[in-house]
Parts: C-alpha cells; structure tokens; sequence
C-alpha cells in the first residue's frame, strides 16, 4: 500500500485545522506504528510552517515493555529533531474497565501537558482502520447519529483541540512509510488479544469484507452519518445562544420555557452538552439516564447526573458541578483542576488548589455578596494549606488570587460543534 504522500498529510492537517496552523503542537506517541509515523509526518510539516512541534509519550506502567516503549518514542523524536517528555500514571487501583481506565488517565495527563505548555493542540494517530472499528462497535451497541458518525478529525476536550489528521490513511500505509523511511516501531501485544472487543471487530471485519462491509465502506459511513451530525450541532449551538448563559462559577443556567419548546432531539443535545462541558467529561450521560433527569428537571424536581447538580432556580434550569465529585480533586496553583480551571496568585509556598466546599465557605463571610448560591460556590477552586482554607477567589476572599475558567466561558458555545 503506497504511504501517504507531503501534499495529501498537508490536506488532512488543513481540514483537521480549518484555520491558520497554531504556533506550538503536540503528538502524543506510544512507540506503536500509527502514532511514529504521524510524528513522522508532522515533523516534515512543521518545520517549513514555523510550527514548534514537541512529542509527549504516556506510561502506563502496566506492562513490563511500557517503559521501553516509552524509550523508543523518545529516542525516535530525537532522531526527528523533536522535544519528547514521557508522562507516568500511576492511577490504577485494580478496579473497573482497565482500557477505559488508562485511556482516560492518558487524555488527562496529556491535556495538562498541553496546557501547561500552551500547546495549541494535539495530534493523535487514530487511523481509517481505527475508524471503521469504532463505528462497528458502536453499530454493535445501537448507536445514533453521533455515534455511526466515529471519531471526529478536530475536537475540543478537556481544556485543548485534539487533531485526528490520519482517519482517511489506512495503517498498512502508514507501515508502508515506517518502512520507506527505516523508522522502528513497537506492536502492543493487547492489539492482538481476542478479548479486546476491538480485536473482535477487526477479526469481524476481515470476515464481512467479502460482502462487502469493509473499513473503507464504514469509514465513509461515518463520513455521511457526520455531515447529519453537524446539521444537528448547529442548531443546538443556535439554541444555546438564544437561550443558555454561563455564570461566573461556571454552571449553565438554560431558560426553561425556551428548552422546552425545543425539538426533543436539540432539547436533549443541548442538556447533554451542559453536563459535558460542565463536567469537563469525555464522553456523554446515557440516553435513558439524560431523558429521566431531564424529566424530573423540566417539572421542578432537582437531581444528579454525569457529576452535575440538575436544578429549577428562578424559571431557568442550572447545570453546575456537583460538589461531592470535586471533593478529592486537588491540583498545584497553575495547573488546570477539575479539567477547566486555572487557578493563579501570589507565590506561596505550601498550597494546593482544591474545592471549596461548605468547609471553606464558612471561612467566607461575604459569600452572599456574590450573587451565587451556596451549592454553586461549593463546588468552585480555593486554595488550601492543610486544613487552612487561604482564599477562595469567587466567594469573595480573593486575596490576590485568580480563578478562570480555560478556555473560557465562550467555549461552551463553540464546542457544541465538533468541527
């Protein structure tokens, strides 16, 4: 199979874009052929654009060949003349869906790599192969629209842009290219592991091509199931505009009235974004779950999901964090916590950045000169030492500090596109 070419990586990374090429960007590499080659490709592309692009591999330390696998990526950028950091989780307790698990904890720690670095974006190596799977997988589970549309080559998540500029390259020739160009490669032994659904998909589909249903045939699947996708999404931006605000604290306030006039499918998009984007989440709440907080929403009654407070406040429903699944969370001054604030001040040696809670709000006096409930402020960042609450920036002891949402309050609305 031909690897792509200088001129056809160009095109893919201009659609993936749509505008201008950032100053700084990131590839996430595992060491794995799809994810080389991209480096591969973008280091070619970026030099002649001005483009500081710098590699960032993630350790899982789940297996034993991980961190060679890490060495490997770092010794490849180098060769490309590229910066390359390997980032270490250590999260895993045993418990749960371990590919869930560590694919989560990789877009966290890479999110904050990127942020912290002001990295505009951030490439990532999922291919037309990778494409097809998840769309068969998803047909699998009785997906809609937004799932048979697949994965989207440019989506904003966890406070960054992350860019797919591969879904139209199949992996053979991306092989191809590592090959052309004498650049080694590692294989994850889990890729072939027949308890893996993927695994099972990609067996799957090498048994339907006969008839027809190939990866090329879902990957343009996904391709027209997108364009009705979009259609969908910008209506939902439209009602979200006219409708929705944004508070300080960071929750969505959507006037109920207007939600309830709208198309079912918009009224539940719209909602479903809010948690999303609230949550700094990664995926969306189950249909049947949203439908019935929705429900209870609409007539008056208050509730949880996808970590959010649901709640009736003045003929508006309002969607902020719930206090309780911000509880542990703690991040250094500086860094993002909670996925999407950025916490700054005076330097002072000993804090951390944490929620608030009822704890630290009565240590705030003149909370209620701020307008916001107690519910919403208990779920906003403080900083703390120890058990020592030293200021909380939106319940009125600002102290110096800081505290704003990344990449601001406007991202609510423009992400509700996926292009």
């Amino acid at each position: 199979m031909t690897p792509p070419s200088a001129a056809e990586f160009e095109q893919s990374m201009a659609a993936c874009l749509g505008g201008p090429a950032p100053g700084r960007l990131g590839v996430a590499v595992s060491g794995g052929g799809d994810s080389v080659a991209l480096m591969a490709l973008l280091a070619d592309w970026a030099g002649p654009r001005g483009v500081a692009l710098s590699a960032v591999t993630v350790d899982h330390g789940l297996r034993p060949e991980a961190a060679e696998e890490a060495a490997l990526a770092a010794r490849i950028a180098a060769r490309l003349g590229l910066p390359h950091e390997t980032l270490r989780w250590q999260g895993w307790d045993g418990q749960g869906n371990l590919q869930d698990a560590a694919r989560r904890a990789r877009r966290a720690l890479i999110a904050d790599w990127a942020g912290t670095r002001g990295l505009g974006a951030v490439a990532l190596g999922h291919t037309l192969d990778d494409q097809a799977e998840t769309v068969l997988l998803r047909l699998a589970r009785g997906s809609g629209v937004d799932g048979l549309s697949g994965m989207t080559p440019h989506r904003r998540a966890a406070g960054i842009v992350w860019l797919r500029p591969l879904l139209g390259v199949r992996r053979a020739a991306l092989r191809a290219l590592l090959r052309d160009r004498d650049l080694p490669w590692t294989e994850d032994p889990s890729n072939a592991d027949p308890r893996f659904d993927r695994v099972k998909a990609r067996r799957a589909l090498e048994a339907l091509a006969p008839l027809g249903l190939d990866a090329e045939g879902l990957a343009e699947t996904a391709g027209h199931m997108a364009t009705a996708r979009a259609a969908l999404e910008a209506e939902t931006q439209d009602a979200a505009r006219a409708i929705a605000r944004v508070t300080v604290a960071g929750a969505v306030c959507i006037d109920r009235a207007g939600l309830v006039a709208l198309p079912e499918e918009i009224r539940l998009r719209l909602v479903s974004h809010a948690l999303i984007w609230v949550a700094s989440a990664g995926y969306r709440p189950r249909r049947r779950a949203l439908e019935r907080a929705l429900s209870d929403a609409v007539a008056g009654r208050a509730g949880t999901l996808h970590g959010c407070e649901l709640r009736p406040e003045a003929g508006n429903l309002c969607i902020r964090r719930e206090p309780a699944a911000v509880r542990d969370m703690t991040a250094r001054p500086g860094e993002i916590w909670d996925g999407r604030w950025r916490v700054t001040g005076p330097e002072t040696p000993g804090v951390r950045v944490a929620a608030l809670g009822a704890e630290g709000l009565a240590d705030c006096p003149g909370w209620r000169e701020t307008g916001l409930s107690r519910g919403a402020l208990a779920a906003t960042p403080a900083i703390w030492r120890d058990a020592q609450l030293v200021a909380a920036p939106l319940a009125g002891r600002a102290e110096g500090w800081q505290a704003r949402l990344e990449p601001g309050a406007d991202s609510f609305f423009e992400t509700i596109l996926s292009h």
